[in-house]
């Protein structure tokens, strides 16, 4: 077999001849059942089969992508990784009868940043016998790059090996595909205060996200236990915040990071928790914290603690939208679980509170918001942990994004008044809640109890992999296969919550990503990443 690849403009052909053809095969390579559901994770928005089979023996076959004039090399980029990734079985098998010879990937755009208002869009059809007899080959329309990702990404779950006739094939063919996201921002977070987490963690982290369509990685940077990030403009912040002089991120890690991350068509969006959430501060500067003894929330009555956080702001930043390392229209800025009595047990924070007519309260506020300008003023619309919706509702700017994730009423409030949430409830979605299962994560409804127009300010959700028990041995684990229930609800209709219908896809998802080296536990542990309980198949455990 050979292979070369080149690329040109919309209206050429552009064509990557690759080693491998689809053709056909018996019925009995189907794999395991369904239950009529398409054997693709998350499952599709709308899609048609039929009952043929069609296989990849050891041909070759044309890969054409059309893009926009100047375009393509991304796109390139992703169909190597779908190669690499599905055609896991060197064969040489012979070529039998008719087959597909030909894979044309159309792309309106090739976006060079994702956002959130990107299209996800992708449409997929693949011929039958009758269509191949026609040389017709298998068809990805997409508006964006992205969109092209996922195509490849459901290609790729739909073709296996039959390891009798040693050819690859796609099952229940013809195929119709038209997919699209249900929410636009599914996350998963990743805290690296708490556990460092080492570059090459995060890209698996990220790889095995593009498996299940996660489009964001919410980076909780920092926090009290450890400031990891190389600040620029207050460097002592991680010389005396990191656990240790390895455990730490330059600006060169945060880019290729970032940048991993784009390639795949994940968004990289930053916390900063603050004002509590901030004691790893004050090892570097412990003039912005109330006392040596009481150190969070940081001190809102000295302008240096405002000086320091603008600076972070802005190395993450850039200064303006677009630019920084995180380039991303929104930036996280935490404001949860701020207890105030350090406040009142300083001295110095007490009466500038008094002088200023304030309560701890409305000195809670004033950091809120003060920061949050930092943020706004590079161009970035500011999501907050629910507590400051709790606390101040509708004085907050109505720009302010709110993530729930806390048993109260936030998500039904803030919508109401016209906010937008991001739904993460910590009783259902909290990954380092090892007791949480599965199915009750799938049946987890981020709109349940809302109006169909107040779900429309629901942007998305996630799950969150705090980590005060997970570092690079144990994360992938604990997130998998659970984010795929999460992964599910977010992108699929929401009419698909029959958690028997589901199961067998699941445990097929969770093989998949075994097989790709992503360490995903059992779909039936009692306790998340807990070892398989006995010998047995991994589609049965």
């Amino acid at each position: 077999s050979s292979a070369h690849i080149s690329h040109i403009p919309h209206g050429m052909v552009a064509s990557k001849i690759l080693p491998f053809v689809l053709f056909s095969l018996s019925h009995s390579a189907v794999a395991h059942s369904t239950f009529g559901q398409a054997p693709i994770w998350p499952h599709p928005s709308n899609c048609t089969s039929g009952s043929e089979v069609v296989a990849v023996s050891s041909g070759k076959l044309a890969v054409q992508i059309l893009t926009p004039a100047g375009k393509g090399k991304d796109i390139e980029d992703a169909v190597d990784r779908f190669f690499s990734r599905t055609f896991t079985h060197r064969t040489t098998a012979a070529e039998k009868g008719p087959a597909i010879t030909s894979v044309a990937i159309s792309v309106e755009d090739v976006v060079d940043v994702v956002q959130l208002e990107t299209d996800e869009s992708y449409e997929i059809v693949i011929p039958d016998s009758d269509g191949i007899s026609k040389n017709h080959g298998i068809e990805i329309n997409a508006k964006t790059s992205v969109g092209a990702y996922h195509a490849l990404e459901t290609l790729s779950q739909l073709i296996r090996f039959n390891f009798t006739s040693k050819l690859y094939y796609i099952a229940q063919a013809p195929w119709t595909i038209d997919d699209k996201p249900r929410f636009k921002h599914r996350e998963v977070l990743v805290d690296t205060s708490r556990h460092f987490e080492p570059v090459a963690v995060l890209k698996g982290v990220l790889d095995s996200m593009s498996y299940a369509k996660i489009n964001v990685l919410h980076w909780h940077l920092t926090d009290s236990q450890s400031f990891p990030f190389d600040s620029a403009s207050f460097p002592r912040l991680s010389e005396f915040g990191a656990y240790s002089d390895q455990e730490r991120y330059s600006s060169e890690d945060i880019e290729d990071v970032v940048e991993y991350a784009r390639k795949r068509g994940i968004r990289a969006v930053v916390e900063i928790d603050t004002p509590g959430h901030a004691g790893s501060f004050c090892k570097g500067y412990p003039e912005i914290c109330p006392s040596d003894t009481c150190q969070e929330p940081l001190n809102p009555a000295t302008n240096r603690t405002f000086e320091v956080l603008e600076g972070i702001i802005f190395d993450l930043l850039g200064g303006e939208k677009g630019k920084g390392l995180f380039y991303d229209n929104m930036m996280h800025l935490g404001g949860d679980e701020v207890n105030t009595e350090c406040w009142n047990k300083t001295d110095s924070v007490r009466k500038w509170i008094e002088n200023n007519n304030m309560t701890t309260s409305s000195a809670y506020l004033y950091m809120v918001k003060r920061t949050q300008e930092i943020a706004q003023s590079m161009g970035r619309q500011v999501i907050g942990w629910e507590e400051i919706w709790n606390n101040f509702g509708t004085k907050l700017d109505k720009g302010t994004i709110i993530q729930q994730w806390r048993n109260t009423n936030a998500t039904q409030e803030a919508t109401a008044a016209g906010y937008r949430v991001i739904w993460s409830m910590s009783g259902h979605w909290y990954l380092d809640w090892l007791d949480g299962k599965w199915d009750a994560m799938y049946t987890t409804e981020p709109c349940e109890g809302i109006s169909d127009k107040q779900c429309e300010l629901v942007i998305g959700g996630g799950g969150e992999m705090w980590g005060e028990s997970v570092d690079g041995s144990d994360i992938q684990q604990t997130v998998w296969p659970r984010l795929g229930a999460i992964a599910e609800r977010l992108w699929s209709p929401r009419t698909l919550r029959d958690t028997d219908v589901a199961l067998p896809r699941l445990h097929s998802f969770r093989c998949l990503l075994v097989q790709r080296g992503v360490a995903a536990a059992p779909v039936l542990n009692d306790a998340a990443r807990s070892s398989p309980p006995h010998p047995g198949s991994c589609y049965a455990q």
